[in-house]
């Protein structure tokens, strides 16, 4: 939850520790996705190992922008629809071309192309993506509600209250109280 606003640091830490982990089990989906789609392809075509690790990747996106929506960013604003695809589609573009280019200096660069090597290298560039995928997708495409303001957290001071109406003068309701009535002397007792 990186709403943001004024709290404690301690639950700002709290929020983004929860954040990071609905976007890692969305992501955790998205990798099991990923890398399924991607040895299905290479098993069962003769797809070069980019291609095929680039339908594996737009699969994943499609995975992922259902649970980014409706589970982990689910409390974020959701007006702009368009918007918000847009801008998902293109992080997750480029996303796709740093998982990607890792996957590819590997397999055209080193040689490396064997079935482990080329699952190492797309996890390390599925990874390497993650990385600014989270950054991009809570910075532009899933952006936090602003926090409404507490009556203890107001931008703008409280004005002082508006003094009370003093009572106009008028008839008294009371009539002045009696004068203080005088000691009766009190005869001493006498000795006997």
């Amino acid at each position: 939850m990186s709403t943001p606003g004024d709290g404690s640091v301690l639950e700002r830490v709290r929020g983004l520790v929860r954040e990071v982990a609905k976007f890692g089990a969305v992501g955790g989906l998205g990798v099991l996705v990923n890398l399924g789609v991607f040895n299905l392809i290479r098993s069962t075509t003769d797809l070069q190992v980019v291609r095929a690790s680039v339908i594996a990747t737009v699969v994943a996106i499609a995975t992922n922008y259902l649970g980014f929506r409706y589970f982990a960013y689910r409390d974020r604003a959701q007006s702009g629809r368009t918007r918000e695809l847009t801008l998902f589609a293109v992080f997750s573009g480029i996303g796709l071309v740093i998982e990607n280019g890792v996957l590819y200096a590997a397999t055209y660069g080193l040689g490396w192309d064997g079935q482990v090597a080329s699952n190492v290298f797309k996890f390390i560039g599925i990874a390497a993506a993650t990385v600014f995928r989270f950054w991009s997708y809570r910075t532009w495409v899933f952006r936090a509600l602003p926090v409404a303001a507490t009556r203890f957290e107001q931008s703008e001071p409280m004005p002082d209250p508006a003094p009370l109406p003093r009572p106009e003068p008028g008839p008294d309701p009371m009539p002045d109280p009696l004068p203080d009535p005088v000691p009766s002397p009190i005869p001493a007792p006498a000795n006997t």
